[in-house]
């Protein structure tokens, strides 16, 4: 149900802090952005929405500074700003948090929050590095992360969410009047996002504007003021949330009604489980590695769609890359189909029938200057070749029907993947996998920067593979996703399985009690 209107449904011109006034950008002939123009008030939420490819990432890029538009302009607070200048749009007041990790891996956290604007002591001669790290530190206590992880860690340690929250700490850090946020809660548990929450509450009380980009329609009716519709490239509409549906809303991003069968898909629980009588395809027993997690026991039957959540740093993806070979372990044996798996390598885990989606798709699930095509048949090279030549068609073949049966968006399969948004990016991972024609696939945050029909359409597809019989084990910090998919859930907390809940049993309370520290009460973590 929409809220109640407020204040800020109406806006006064003189509210407005930026004007983004007919920017247009086309990338080899496929047109990005076609003349869109939008205004974004002081304290307001501004949501933007739109399908994968609808051109909300390369207006935020040209927010940003880090792309130039062919034409148009972005006036702040009626004076044009200069394009193609980030440092130009930090001076302008605007802060960016980006869906995917712009962080240096090999630097610490406190030096990614302040990269480029250093404290300095002794007369600007050293940096100040006991400040950087007390700042720090009361960054993360406002983000209510101050012990998931040891600042002085390099990034590239961290999981995807924690990067996201290092990036979180670099805006707050920043006197920003714009805080642009795209997916910002794609990768956070409940917990984490209602901190989150809290804080943009905040930014609005401080007359600070908020430009939120998300797929995830709930946090759209509940943050924001007012929302801007993008498709194709193109302005649709921008009208008070007050006045919007939840049906209105995905008319104008897609064109057409989300069909009902295609929601029921997505959202409803599935009603028909594994036989308990089937053989584990995947067991786990004692597997730890040291400091990250320890004695993770459990298994995936044939068929069966085994949900895992967890708070930010619980251990989930840690738990994922062992099974999968990428990371070893220091004690404890997968099983796959009753026989260890051994060899401890990527390779050996794709032999004896292992895919896995990683959760960033940018570093560990694609190569991205090299063309779709390419990326999605890296993984069945050796399916495709036959006395070491690689045949032309039947890589074309298999391009073309993985591209249809995922419905990416993309100029044509010889376009570099980096050019494609993060939502059709999150396909190519996808599509990559499903070739290898996996018997357990490991799906850590699948639908992670997916629109609300694309969406669907990952669910639908899921649910097909595990009635064929595939083992799943779902990683996701989307409770509804969890709580829709699974047939059983288990918890982690602190590097171990905290509990299980079967699927009759399972609500989004009894989720959280077991992934929060029984001394922390949920409520009192949430306020953080």
């Amino acid at each position: 149900m929409p809220r109640a209107v407020s204040r800020r449904t109406l806006l006064m011109t003189s509210d407005t802090f930026i004007q983004i006034r007919d920017i247009h950008k086309s990338y080899g002939g496929v047109h990005a952005l076609s003349g869109v123009s939008m205004d974004i008030a002081r304290g307001e939420v501004h949501a933007l929405c739109g399908e994968n490819g609808a051109g909300k990432s390369t207006l935020i890029k040209i927010l940003s500074g880090s792309v130039t538009p062919d034409r148009g302009d972005v006036l702040v607070n009626g004076a044009a700003m200069r394009l193609g200048d980030v440092r130009a749009s930090e001076a302008a007041g605007i802060a960016v948090i980006h869906q995917e990790s712009v962080a240096f891996g090999h630097l610490s956290t406190f030096d990614n929050i302040y990269v480029g604007r250093e404290p300095k002591k002794l007369g600007g001669l050293l940096l100040d590095r006991a400040a950087m790290r007390s700042q720090t530190r009361a960054l993360l206590q406002r983000l209510g992360e101050a012990d998931a992880f040891d600042p002085v860690r390099p990034v590239s340690e961290l999981s995807v969410a924690q990067r996201q929250m290092v990036g979180m700490a670099r805006a707050l850090s920043q006197d920003c009047r714009l805080l642009v946020m795209d997916e910002p809660t794609a990768s956070l548990s409940e917990r984490e996002t209602r901190v989150l929450f809290n804080l943009i509450r905040q930014f609005r009380k401080d007359g600070v504007a908020v430009l939120y980009v998300s797929h995830r329609l709930d946090e759209i009716f509940e943050l924001s003021d007012r929302v801007t519709v993008f498709r194709d490239g193109k302005h649709v509409s921008t009208e008070p949330i007050a006045g919007m549906t939840k049906e209105k809303l995905i008319h104008c991003m897609v064109g057409r009604e989300l069909l009902a069968t295609d929601q029921e898909t997505s959202f409803s629980r599935r009603v028909h489980p594994a036989r308990p009588s089937d053989v584990p395809l995947l067991q786990l027993k004692n597997l730890t590695r040291a400091g990250v997690f320890q004695n993770v026991s459990f298994e995936v039957r044939a068929g069966e769609i085994v949900g895992m959540a967890g708070l930010v740093g619980a251990g989930r993806s840690e738990v994922a890359r062992v099974i999968f070979g990428a990371d070893p372990a220091d004690a404890g044996q997968v099983f796959i189909a009753g026989e260890p798996l051994g060899g401890n390598s990527i390779d050996q885990a794709m032999r004896r029938g292992i895919a896995m989606v990683p959760e960033d798709r940018q570093h560990l699930g694609l190569v991205l200057p090299m063309s779709v095509g390419t990326n999605l048949t890296l993984p069945i090279l050796r399916r495709l070749t036959r006395f070491g030549l690689t045949s032309s068609k039947r890589e074309r073949q298999e391009v073309e029907k993985l591209i249809k049966a995922l419905g990416v968006k993309a100029a044509s399969p010889a376009v570099p993947a980096e050019t494609l948004s993060g939502g059709n990016q999150q396909k190519l991972v996808i599509g990559k996998w499903l070739a290898t024609r996996p018997r357990v696939l490991i799906l850590d945050e699948p639908t992670r920067g997916v629109d609300v029909g694309a969406k669907a359409e990952v669910h639908k597809l899921i649910r097909q593979l595990a009635e064929e019989g595939m083992a799943t084990l779902l990683i996701s910090s989307d409770l509804p996703e969890v709580l829709a998919m699974s047939d059983r859930i288990l918890v982690m907390r602190a590097g171990m399985i905290s509990g299980e809940i079967s699927r009759e049993e399972a609500t989004q309370e009894k989720v959280l009690s077991l992934a929060i520290p029984a001394s922390s009460s949920p409520g009192a973590e949430v306020a953080a």
